[in-house]
Formats: structure tokens, C-alpha cells, sequence
């Protein structure tokens, strides 16, 4: 897969950290790696990112980003306060095409969830995979009401006709709750997809070599990794099923 979307059940559930261990991931299977990050928010300017945190924890990826505005909000929402053009989905489709002729994998990494938008029109990251027929990697938190907006994001995604590859817990606890355990089972039964990783809590706050070296033991082979979705729920969550 030249081009992976990558979209979240909402915001702050681990789209980046995840982004990163994709690509660390991806380069550790000697791949080229760009990082496009379509729409950026709630960062100032000369501040880093989201691509460049990527960047900071995965290694020598290339970054790109179509727009920046200022306040945390939607795309659309945070360019028409701050009286900027707001980016469309050919733009970001056409950006990610071309990154693909020059890399082995383009990560796009939303902004929130799946149907946030980019501007006045409707258009979102859903539109953008459309038009780049690329697969789309949903990332879920672990706990309690991630089935219900996990299903609705995985429905949406067939309704268009996408691709879900799969969905990557993006923060597992370190002590997980009953909830967090059975769901290591129920999610892959509501998205209709499998389960292909789950990223420790706090794994952005590692080191970067460490980052690195443990990336690929958090995805499944399917992203490069080795990371195994039965044994990991044999080792999780014993007597959950």
C-alpha cells in the first residue's frame, strides 16, 4: 500500500504516536517513509507539529504540511476564524500522490475523527482517501464507549465505499480495566476488521532509539511489525472471554 490514511474514533486518542510507530515501523523494513499531516491546528508558527513530532520518534522520514492555523479546532472551523484558506481533498489526494512517486509508503494523518472538516463544502478526510483509493487505519483508545464510535467510524468507511485495514489501540494501559480487556475481542468484532497493534501508554514520551526499537513489537505484520493480536490477548486478559 503506497498511501495508509490514518484517522481516529475522535481526538486525543493517539493518531500520532501511532503515526510514528507505522513509520518507525516501516522504516525499521527498510521503506522510505513521508509523513503528510493535511491539516494542522492549534500550533503556532515555527512550532513543531504533528509530522515533525513523527519525525522527532520515528527517524528520517520526510514531513509535509498544507496548512497551519493557529487554534484547536476543525480544519474549517480554525481557517475561517483565522481568515486562511482552508485545505480541500484534491489538495491533500494530490500532495499524497505525489509523495507516493518518491516514496515506498505516504502516511496522511487527519486532524480528530474521520468526518471532521477541512472546509466550508464538507470535505473530509474521507474524501481524500476516496480520491487516493487508499486504506484507511482507524485508531481507537482502549476503554470504555470505543466500541460504539468505532463501529460508527468503521459503518461510515464502508458506506464510501473505503478500505478499513484495521485499527490500532493508541494508548494501552498499563493496567487495564476489565472494559480495555474485552475489548480486545469485542473491537475487531464491531469494526468488522482486525485488530493490528496496540501502542503502550506513554510511548511518546520514550527516547526516540527506544521508540524505535519497540515500534515494530506493537504492530502486526500487516504494518511490518511482529506484534501477535491472540497472543497479546492471552497475555492481557486471561479469563476475559
Amino acid at each position: 500500500m503506497p498511501v495508509l490514511v490514518i484517522t481516529g474514533t475522535g481526538t486525543e486518542v493517539g493518531k500520532t504516536v501511532v503515526t510514528a510507530a507505522v513509520a518507525a515501523t516501516a522504516l525499521a523494513a527498510g521503506r522510505s517513509v513521508a509523513v503528510l499531516k493535511a491539516a494542522q491546528t492549534g500550533v503556532g508558527p515555527g512550532e513543531p507539529g504533528d509530522a515533525a513530532e513523527v519525525a522527532r520518534l520515528a527517524g528520517s522520514v520526510t514531513t509535509a504540511e498544507l496548512a497551519r492555523y493557529p487554534e484547536p479546532l476543525a480544519p474549517a472551523t480554525a481557517a475561517r476564524r483565522a481568515g486562511r484558506t482552508p485545505v480541500h481533498p484534491h489538495e491533500v489526494a494530490e500532495a499524497a500522490a505525489k509523495l507516493a512517486t518518491e516514496h515506498d509508503l505516504v502516511l496522511v494523518e487527519g486532524a480528530g475523527g474521520l468526518l471532521v472538516r477541512f472546509d466550508a463544502a464538507g470535505g473530509t478526510l474521507a474524501d481524500a482517501a476516496r480520491l487516493l483509493s487508499a486504506p484507511v487505519l482507524v485508531v481507537a483508545p482502549a476503554g470504555l464507549g470505543t466500541l460504539n464510535t468505532t463501529e460508527l467510524t468503521a459503518r461510515e468507511l464502508r458506506s464510501r465505499g473505503l478500505d478499513l485495514a484495521g485499527i490500532v489501540i493508541g494508548s494501552w494501559p498499563e493496567a487495564p480495566d476489565l472494559a480495555a480487556r474485552c475489548n480486545l475481542a469485542d473491537l475487531p468484532d464491531a469494526a468488522g476488521a482486525p485488530l493490528l497493534g496496540a501502542v503502550p501508554a506513554g510511548s511518546g514520551a520514550l527516547a526516540p532509539a527506544a521508540f524505535r526499537a519497540a515500534a515494530p513489537h506493537w504492530l502486526a505484520p500487516l504494518l511490518d511489525g511482529s506484534w501477535d493480536a491472540e497472543a497479546f490477548r492471552v497475555r492481557e486478559a486471561p479469563g476475559a472471554f
